[in-house]
């Protein structure tokens, strides 16, 4: 192999090494748990101890305000992670207890 031919298989393979990387964190929800963690939010609602700030965007990898508790999921069969959720404005989303991070929104 040549220094040539070496440096577009090296690109390569840290474009894919990086990639796989970036997908680590992604939440892969079945269908089947979708409506499972759907029905026992709908029967566990929480309220806001306070109001989200008005320029609060609820998306995938924003942070929960501060003094916005989110809602312990617990379920019968558990997802991979532990998993805590809120509902802002009429959007459900998944959020990661050590972080806060938002890391799933439902669809409406």
């Amino acid at each position: 192999m040549t220094p040539k031919s070496f440096i577009p298989i090296a690109a390569g393979a840290v474009l894919f090494a990086s990639s796989a990387l970036a997908n680590a964190d992604t939440i892969l929800i079945t269908p089947e748990q979708e409506v499972v963690v759907r029905e026992y939010i709908v029967e566990h609602p929480i309220e806001p101890m306070v109001e989200v700030p008005s320029d609060y965007e609820l998306s995938v990898g924003s942070i929960l305000p501060d003094g916005y508790e989110p809602g312990q999921l617990v379920l019968e069969q558990p997802l991979e992670r532990e998993y805590q959720y809120v509902d802002i404005a009429g959007r459900t989303a998944l959020i990661d207890p050590a972080t806060r991070e938002v890391v799933y929104i439902f669809n409406d």
